[in-house]
């Protein structure tokens, strides 16, 4: 990464989540036009599963921007905003791709790990920054 300041870190990963989001968003979309459904899930697996994979990255990024927003409004340096972000990010990520399988996979088991691993430690040095 070049250098960056911690606003622009958390610009970096807030906005790859955010279009994370959009494509997992698209793909509920896709589904449904393409089964037919208006409104939910009708029923339909496939858009079932695209609606939880999409629920389930809406449970955990808008939590994760903040926290990187707020990171960089306390001044953290950048390399900490880059690992808090890489890190949920990447879980999201991983996490999202491994959810078609129905069954508790590695993919999803490390997707989770590194997203609560990530927002643990923001969590904490929020906490911590609070008091000093």
């Amino acid at each position: 990464m070049p250098d960056m300041t911690p606003v622009q870190a958390a610009s970096l990963w807030s906005g790859l989540l955010v279009l994370l989001m959009v494509l997992l968003s698209i793909r509920v979309v896709m589904a449904r036009r393409s089964h037919r459904v208006l409104l939910g899930d009708g029923g339909v697996a496939q858009v079932t599963l695209a609606g939880r994979v999409f629920g389930n990255a809406a449970e955990y990024i808008p939590a994760g921007i903040g926290a990187l927003a707020l990171l960089a409004l306390l001044g953290m340096p950048a390399l900490a905003i880059h690992i808090i972000g890489g890190l949920l990010f990447t879980g999201r990520l991983v996490h999202a791709i491994s959810l078609s399988d129905k069954r508790p996979t590695a993919g999803r088991i490390l997707g989770m790990a590194l997203t609560f691993i990530a927002l643990i430690g923001a969590g904490a040095m929020l906490v911590v920054h609070a008091f000093v």
